[in-house]
């Protein structure tokens, strides 16, 4: 109900923000003369607020001769501010946004510019690979510039100190998954005499979102990712797969032997983390950096080594494809009010792509944040790496070493092989044929519908439902709008 009445509001203050004055706004007015363009941005928050004066913001303000003020909101309130900024007609000239269903019905409502042909008169927007943007259309539209993030990134990272010990390799089978598993839980990896670690540990994300453990190993034996569709064209969800419903079993084992922590249902993965960083763990299934963990391990296990490899079953490599980006940069017609001024922003953000400003945004400044050695550069002062440039390389339009990037990071072996794999990916890519599909059922009660399934998949690896009980859940899935949904979305495969 409330997402109805939301959309409504939207629609009807969509002709009222066309014509608003710009004036009033926190996207201030148009630039006079010559001088700078005065650019307010809306991003999330990552780190700590960056002086907005520091030589970074300076630098990329001089470059694309712009104003530029950044407001930063905090991650986990942003998209309930954002909603309540385009309600209340606060806007900026340049924000971002989510693909959430009130983002959606925004743009459906016009309240944002349609850029779709416009971005082959930008050529570094033009340069970027189509998929991309096909990724946030809405209604085959697009009204923004992604930021951009690999659509392959699930990888998978393991002891491989632990695996040489038991003359294991890298997994590919469930067969594979369990005796790893197993082994790194049974047999005393560590050799400190105790039943201390595990194979492989779960938190209470498991089952959702784009990083679900779940859908991830899924895809990998042969499943869809999220959804598929038969052969009469029918759309149908992950977890009626065969090789899902493989998963589920494996994980039911799993639990049953202790095999795997059994407060998963309920712990946060920053728990998890600390359990994987102090060498009590083995396997897993991220988007992370296995150089990362190798660099924290090191600290309590000298002699501990991390390994990497792709995400591979019995048909080969096979990936969920993600959306390819951490939402997307748009342009509210409320404060960018003609074509002209459409121009400076798209110019703006175009410029963002040149080898100038990704150096800068990516590395920050030479002899300060990094260094050239040949033909790489090296990382000063990783904490000020964080600090300082972190903000604007998580916030800003870039594709890293991928483009316009005249000399690449320096990184370490298993660094470099975790971006190969991660770019390699993109080659076997199982995409999600409903990401960007419309479904009012699921935009009223997708979450309410999900709640029933990822319940009902916690109660069977935890054993407090047989077949019958998950097949029971299922059907009521189905019946309570689950049907409707795979309905709607045929529908807007079709058109």
């Amino acid at each position: 109900m409330k997402r109805k009445w939301m959309k409504t509001a939207l629609t009807l203050l969509a002709g009222m923000m066309i014509l608003t004055a710009c004036g009033s706004n926190t996207g201030g007015g148009a630039a006079e003369g010559n001088g700078p363009y005065p650019l307010s941005l809306v991003v999330n928050q990552v780190g700590e607020i960056p002086d907005p004066n520091n030589p970074i913001e300076e630098k990329i303000r001089e470059y694309t001769h712009t104003d530029l003020r950044i407001q930063w909101i905090p991650y986990s309130a942003y998209d309930e501010k954002i909603n309540v900024m385009i309600a209340s007609n606060e806007l900026p000239k340049l924000i971002k946004l989510n693909y959430t269903p009130t983002t959606i019905s925004s743009l459906e409502a016009d309240l944002f510019w349609d850029i779709t042909d416009k971005l082959q008169n930008y050529p570094n927007l033009a340069a970027q690979p189509q998929a991309y943007y096909d990724n946030i259309k809405v209604n085959g539209k697009v009204y923004g510039i992604p930021l951009f993030r690999d659509m392959g990134r699930a990888i998978v990272s393991y002891r491989q100190d632990w695996l040489d010990a038991a003359g294991l390799k890298a997994p590919v089978t469930l067969d594979d998954w369990y005796e790893i598993i197993r082994y790194s839980t049974e047999e005393d990896p560590d050799q400190n005499g105790k039943r201390d670690t595990y194979g492989m540990m779960l938190d209470k994300a498991y089952n959702q979102g784009t990083a679900s453990t779940l859908t991830r190993l899924a895809v990998s034996q042969g499943a869809p990712n999220k959804w598929g569709i038969d052969e009469q064209g029918n759309f149908y969800p992950e977890f009626e797969s065969a090789q899902f419903f493989e998963v589920m079993k494996l994980f039911r084992r799993l639990y049953e032997k202790q095999l795997i922590n059994q407060d998963f249902a309920v712990v946060d993965s920053s728990e998890l983390n600390k359990v994987y960083e102090a060498g009590r763990a083995n396997i897993r299934i991220s988007g992370g950096n296995g150089q990362s963990l190798q660099t924290k391990l090191e600290k309590v296990d000298p002699k501990a080594v991390v390994n990497v490899s792709p995400l591979q079953g019995p048909e080969g490599r096979r990936v969920p494809g993600e959306s390819g980006n951490t939402g997307f940069l748009a342009i509210p017609k409320s404060t960018v009010t003609s074509e002209e001024e459409l121009d400076k922003v798209l110019t703006f953000v175009d410029k963002l792509l040149d080898p100038e400003m990704v150096n800068l945004i990516n590395k920050g400044i030479e002899g300060v944040h990094y260094k050239v050695e040949g033909d790489y550069t090296v990382t000063i002062d990783a904490d000020k790496d964080v600090q300082e440039v972190k903000p604007y390389r998580d916030t800003l339009p870039q594709r890293g070493d991928l483009y316009n990037m005249e000399k690449k990071p320096k990184g370490t072996a298993l660094f470099d092989l975790n971006k190969k794999i991660v770019y390699e990916n993109e080659n076997y890519i199982v995409p999600n044929p409903a990401l960007t599909l419309k479904s009012e059922t699921y935009n009223e009660r997708g979450g309410e519908l999900e709640q029933i399934i990822t319940d009902a998949q916690t109660k069977f690896i935890m054993g407090q439902i047989d077949e019958a009980g998950w097949q029971a859940a299922v059907k009521r899935w189905r019946e309570s709008g689950g049907d409707q949904i795979a309905k709607e979305y045929k529908e807007s495969y079709g058109k």
